[in-house]
């Protein structure tokens, strides 16, 4: 009996080992099932999924930098935001007749620019800026008379871009119901300062093509030039002053000077001279007799390019029955015609710093007897734009043909 008890033990004892054994194995096959399927969803979550995030991800960024090199967005001088390719090859210039020189000089070339006012191609064919950039002459003058466009005849140029004065929002209006990106460029948002309108015309180019950026030289340059000459003029006194008188225009018809808001008063002002005229206070332009010429009596006269008279016919009192004899000024030959660099140099262009040292040596040789004004043209062009000129190109600047003038509109 007792060696059966012993053995239902044993047999119990077998039974229990043999049972727990299976249920071991049971659990860690269950186990590994779990952690391999575990570790398979693991996977398919982490590279599976994955992939085409990355896919859309780069999608997403990828769209937005297409769209942004394709267009952006500037401000100009109207305050109007204008949206411009980002890739300029067709310029066209409207009624704003300094810039297609200003852009020739920025880009040291003058093929980007298709078409122009008829103002301002004469002054190319007749100044240094037709001989250095001969392809500027190949310009359109017909989508406009100089003061207003034909869409028509612009469309045909196919324009990526056009300039316009933002005097004339008409002329704006006209081109953004035909869907061509117009830019307004201002010549007296800047109180007819040249030289800070320059730094601006200069600092929206470099907004529209920064490839080009020339701003930082650009403004650098023109204003250590201008604090130069202040530095030089501030202490002469009033009664020493030069009393200049300006020749905007001049023929039969009619007489104009620069009043109190015009270029010649700035001009004055920075050479430290008294605009005669300065009692006028007609915005641009205004026109004068003999009469009050005689009653200012100026002892210094410059005159512009945008008329065709010369200091000799002031002298010979060539045109009509003016009679400039009494004239401090004509008795002491002091008219001066003014300089024709790459445009007319009574406007603000890429030449005013130079037309500035030209003005101030003009009116006080003994001040500014140590500047060179021609080895300075010279410099400021290579230093500034990196266009070479030479000593005699530079002198025809400063002794120009009377066949550029024109008058202003």
């Amino acid at each position: 009996m007792k060696h059966v008890t012993r053995l239902l033990s044993l047999v119990l004892v077998l039974m229990l080992i043999i049972s727990v054994a299976g249920c071991a194995a049971n659990k860690d096959e269950s186990t590994a099932k779990e952690e391999t399927e575990t570790s398979a969803a693991q996977t398919e979550e982490k590279e599976a999924p994955e992939a085409p995030a990355e896919e859309e991800a780069s999608a997403e960024e990828e769209a937005p930098a297409e769209e942004a090199s394709a267009t952006r967005t500037v401000t100009d001088h109207a305050g109007n935001e204008v949206e411009i390719p980002a890739q300029i090859d067709r310029i066209v210039v409207a009624d704003i007749y300094p810039m297609p020189s200003v852009l020739t000089i920025f880009f040291d070339s003058a093929e980007k620019i298709v078409g122009m006012a008829p103002a301002s191609m004469t002054a190319a064919q007749n100044s240094l800026l037709g001989e250095l950039y001969p392809e500027i002459l190949n310009a359109s003058t017909a989508f406009t008379d100089g003061s207003d466009v034909n869409i028509e005849e612009l469309m045909k140029l196919e324009p990526d871009i056009v300039f316009y004065s933002a005097s004339s929002a008409e002329i704006g209006e006209k081109l953004k119901n035909a869907g061509i990106p117009g830019i307004a460029i201002s010549v007296n948002k800047w109180e007819y300062n040249t030289i800070e309108t320059l730094n601006q015309w200069i600092l929206l180019l470099s907004e529209i093509f920064p490839e080009n950026d020339k701003y930082e030289i650009v403004s650098k340059k023109s204003n250590e030039i201008y604090a130069m000459v202040q530095e030089r003029v501030k202490d002469i006194p009033e009664e020493e002053r030069r009393r200049a008188f300006f020749l905007f225009q001049y023929s039969e018809a009619a007489i104009a000077t620069s009043g109190e808001k015009f270029f010649g008063q700035f001009w004055a002002d920075a050479i430290g001279a008294i605009n005669v005229s300065k009692e006028l206070s007609n915005d641009n332009s205004a026109s004068v007799s003999m009469e009050q010429i005689y009653s200012w009596d100026p002892d210094l006269i410059f005159i512009t390019n945008f008329n065709t008279a010369k200091p000799e016919d002031l002298y010979a009192n060539t045109v009509a029955d003016y009679d400039w004899s009494e004239i401090e000024a004509v008795k002491n030959q002091q008219a001066f015609k003014m300089p024709l660099g790459m445009y007319r140099s009574y406007t603000p262009g890429a030449d005013t710093p130079v037309t500035l040292l030209w003005l101030a040596k003009t009116a006080y040789p003994e001040v500014f007897a140590d500047i060179d004004v021609t080895q300075e043209a010279i410099n400021y062009y290579q230093e500034v734009f990196g266009v070479t000129l030479t000593a005699e190109q530079v002198e025809r600047i400063f002794q120009p043909s009377t066949a550029a003038g024109h008058v202003f509109d």
